[in-house]
């Protein structure tokens, strides 16, 4: 981070009580710079149903915001995330596919909500994602201007570019990323010397910044259940009943609870309510190496190359592949190797071939 080019800045951060949001105070506070800091309030209407963390969150974000003299404010976002990120999640869920809500989370909410609400106050806003930016120069006949990129952590394993593959170019301009260039391990290190109350908190394991909530709870408390038949795709046999078509994913393994297994989901058959899965992993079925993809969304208005790498689930690898334009928003992928698991709603992010540039992400299809 250049401090001169911060220190004029209106700058707030999102602190979430967690290690990566301290830091990011720590990064700031270090360079002379005060930033205002606010905690976004998400829960459902009954928290103790939920065994939500939220008490304890804002407990640690109140102490890290006093250790550095920073203004802390609460900011309630609960109705327009279960308005906007719910809806989306269920919505899609319901339909059988494979949603990403911490996605939607970010585009609607860190940078959306927030925004209108407080953010718009600012002329950066502050959060511990592992990703990086660049700015490069376009040159026009008429001027030079900036083009700013959302780029890669070198913590293949914590990067977060998948998750802020749907912000728009606006929600980018004002994005910081403090702690992007660090890996995970230095910022854990950097927390204990600093003696953050954060620093030894395990990361969140739940969706987006709702804690403890568990995705299976969070879908049955919108949708309940809706038993039916899991049938082995070879055989066609009944090997037992699902809850609902909306707990398991396309290449789930683990929490089958089906004797003779392991066993793997390849398929879904919403209309007749059937999980089919397979006794192997792999089943030519379980794979995809060309699947479309529509409503492709360009974080800078950049399009795409011919070849990329990609990612469809939050994993350290980039897989290599060649993008075939189809009509507007409308892409065909052709990955270089089948990849197992590609469900429809699962987002295709779409990077350079070396992996450093991201430029967006699109729905896919199949």
């Amino acid at each position: 981070m250049n401090v001169k080019e911060l220190e004029n800045k209106r700058i707030a951060v999102l602190l979430s009580g967690g290690v990566d949001s301290s830091v990011v105070v720590y990064e700031l506070a270090r360079l002379g710079l005060h930033p205002n800091c606010f905690y976004i309030k998400i829960g459902p209407e009954e928290e103790e149903e939920w065994d939500c963390s939220s008490e304890e969150d804002l407990e640690m974000a109140t102490a890290v915001a006093v250790k550095y003299g920073c203004k802390l404010e609460v900011v309630d976002c609960h109705r327009e995330y279960w308005d906007q990120v719910t809806k989306y999640t269920m919505d899609k869920v319901r339909a059988g596919l494979t949603p990403n809500p911490d996605v939607m989370c970010n585009r609607f909410i860190k940078f959306g909500a927030f925004h209108e609400k407080r953010g718009h106050d600012y002329d950066l806003i502050a959060t511990g994602h592992y990703a990086t930016t660049e700015e490069e120069i376009v040159n026009s006949k008429l001027s030079n201007s900036k083009l700013k990129w959302l780029c890669t952590s070198p913590d293949p394993v914590k990067d977060q570019t998948d998750f802020l593959a749907q912000i728009y170019d606006w929600q980018l301009e004002k994005a910081l990323f403090p702690i992007g260039h660090y890996m995970k391990d230095e910022v854990r290190v950097i927390a204990e010397r600093e003696h953050l109350v954060s620093a030894r908190r395990k990361d969140s394991q739940g969706i987006c910044f709702l804690g403890k909530i568990n995705y299976n709870e969070y879908i049955r408390r919108y949708l309940g259940e809706q038993p039916g038949d899991v049938v082995e795709l070879e055989t066609g046999k009944r090997i037992g009943e699902h809850k609902g078509l909306w707990f398991h994913t396309i290449g789930q393994r683990k929490g089958m609870g089906f004797s003779g297994g392991p066993w793997f989901v390849v398929k879904k058959d919403v209309a007749q309510n059937v999980l089919y899965v397979s006794h192997g992993y792999d089943p030519q079925t379980a794979y995809k190496q060309d699947f479309p993809i529509h409503d492709f969304h360009s974080i800078n208005g950049q399009l795409p190359p011919e070849r990329i790498t990609l990612k469809i689930r939050h994993t350290p690898e980039y897989l290599p592949a060649r993008l075939e334009p189809l009509a507007a928003g409308r892409y065909m992928v052709h990955a270089d190797a089948p990849i197992h698991g590609v469900a429809p709603g699962q987002f295709c992010v779409i990077y350079d071939e070396r992996h450093h540039r991201c430029y967006g992400s699109g729905e896919i299809t199949v």
